[in-house]
């Protein structure tokens, strides 16, 4: 089994690094900074399913634990390669939730020797507005921002910051115990249905509709001024059906914000497929048409009740915030290290 990573200590570039153990994914990022951002020297991502038959039973099961073990095992060989000077591992809603969680993220430090901390709904969604900040920036002075997870979805309720101004304030923050996971586990094939898919969507409305209640979004949005920014693979995949594009593109579709019109045709064109026009978009695939409905419910109930003019889709998440953090606190760090005198020299003064 993989030792513990190691931290870097050559002279080369500083290298960061974020896991992200999610409840259908688990995925790494390994950036070194540059003078604004990063560059990313290396990434993983697996589908997983840790949290698969979680909502029936409270516990992971063991395919599920092995899957995510084999796949933490090979992120930590990756890690061995490419030492680090800084690295994070987070586990969200599955190892939350899961009365055996504590228990399989012990059994992952022993094995790979990867220490991961389970974090809070709050700090889930502060990460990903966190990623999210450059994109940000715009005429609204509110913006919602969701991510559509496997086991929750993340709602933050943000200040918008405008150019020169400080960073976005979270309002507020919900994590709602309904993602794509739990749906498909919950309606299987009636999801594929236009009765199922109605009932996915009425259940998810009802599920948001207290975080409308506290903050009023619905009458933000009809005043004008509000802008939706939505980071999952729901999104990316809508954006990628809007756009019309053959096969994924990160570089087309992280930042691209579309129209309220062109986000609700993306979802039309999309459920219109069924499984087997799912099965054969190349946005799409079969390893996750399971998913693709549970989560245009999830967005069908998101646009229903918070019509926005404008929903900015961003490719980036927890990984992006973590390193963000980190690169950041390095940096805070090195400005707050004192300035030693420089030692006297050994050498003679020269004569006067």
């Amino acid at each position: 089994m993989p030792g513990l990573p190691r931290m870097r200590t050559d002279t080369g570039p500083p290298l960061y690094a974020a896991l992200d153990l999610g409840t259908n994914n688990c995925r790494l990022l390994v950036a070194t900074p540059l003078t604004r951002g990063f560059r990313v020297i290396d990434s993983f991502s697996r589908m997983v399913r840790l949290g698969e038959g979680l909502g029936s039973t409270g516990r992971l099961g063991e395919a599920a634990m092995e899957r995510a073990l084999e796949a933490i095992a090979l992120c930590a060989e990756r890690l061995a390669r490419r030492p680090t000077r800084r690295m994070r591992a987070v586990a969200t809603e599955a190892c939350r939730k899961a009365a055996n969680g504590a228990g399989f993220l012990a059994r992952v430090r022993d094995a790979t020797g990867i220490a991961f901390e389970v974090i809070g709904p709050r700090e889930e969604a502060e990460l990903a507005v966190e990623s999210c900040a450059s994109l940000l920036a715009g005429p609204e002075h509110r913006a919602l921002l969701f991510d559509i997870g496997g086991g929750s979805t993340e709602l933050a309720w943000l200040r918008a910051r405008r150019p020169g101004e400080p960073p976005s304030e979270v309002i507020g923050c919900a994590s709602v115990p309904m993602g794509v996971v739990t749906l498909a586990e919950r309606w299987g094939e009636r999801a594929f249905t236009a009765a199922g898919f109605a009932a996915m969507v009425e259940d998810a409305v009802a599920a948001f509709r207290p975080f409308d209640d506290i903050h009023r979004i619905g009458d933000e949005i009809r005043r004008g001024g509000v802008r939706l920014i939505g980071t999952s693979g729901t999104v990316t995949t809508l954006a990628g059906v809007a756009l019309g594009l053959p096969r994924y593109s990160r570089a087309l579709i992280d930042g691209h914000t579309l129209s309220g019109a062109e986000a609700d045709d993306a979802l039309a064109a999309l459920c219109a497929l069924g499984r087997p026009g799912l099965l054969a978009h190349p946005c799409v695939g079969p390893g996750r048409v399971e998913f693709v409905l549970p989560g245009c419910a999830v967005f069908a109930a998101i646009r229903r009740l918070w019509p926005a003019a404008r929903v900015t889709v961003a490719d980036r998440g927890l990984r992006e915030g973590m390193l963000i953090r980190l690169m950041r606190a390095d940096r805070a760090r090195h400005q707050r290290r004192p300035c030693r005198p420089r030692p006297a020299s050994a050498d003679p003064a020269p004569a006067a």
